[in-house]
């Protein structure tokens, strides 16, 4: 399988994940980096209405979980962990969010990945691990349909 088609496939299975029917996010995955968009509303909001942290961390871990994805073609990758900053608030427009690997070996991935406002203002940015699991990428539902 060449890049391309792991990529399309990494895109499909995000696309079939049942928790994107609430965020309706589009993504596009190249070679160790995953862009992800969302188009912002009040479902995401906390009390004070602007967006909750929740939806900054699906947007960082998504991105730079499928930055790693991109490099590994048999297994599916899992977070051991992320941190995430929030650096400033938004409420409406789109956020977009860039992953990019930045370290890999034999046994883990280091992944980045920093969300923009509509004005490519940075509002949050995380940093992860990743790891390879037991499951194959061929096996996951939603890949490759």
């Amino acid at each position: 399988m060449n890049n391309v088609d792991h990529f399309r496939k990494l895109e499909a299975m995000y696309g079939t994940a049942p928790i994107n029917e609430f965020y309706a996010p589009t993504m596009a995955v190249s070679e160790g980096k995953a862009v992800i968009e969302i188009d912002l509303g009040e479902k995401f909001y906390h009390a004070a209405g602007a967006v909750h942290g929740s939806v900054y961390f699906k947007m960082l871990d998504d991105a730079a979980f499928f930055a790693t994805s991109s490099l590994e073609k048999t297994f599916f990758v899992l977070t051991t962990s992320f941190t995430t900053y929030l650096t400033r608030p938004v409420s409406e427009g789109k956020m977009q969010a860039i992953g990019k690997v930045v370290n890999r070996n034999k046994s883990q991935f280091i992944a980045e990945s920093i969300v923009y406002d509509s004005n490519d203002k940075e509002i949050g940015r995380g940093n992860g691990m990743f790891i390879r699991s037991k499951r194959k990428l061929s096996e996951t539902p939603g890949y490759g349909v």
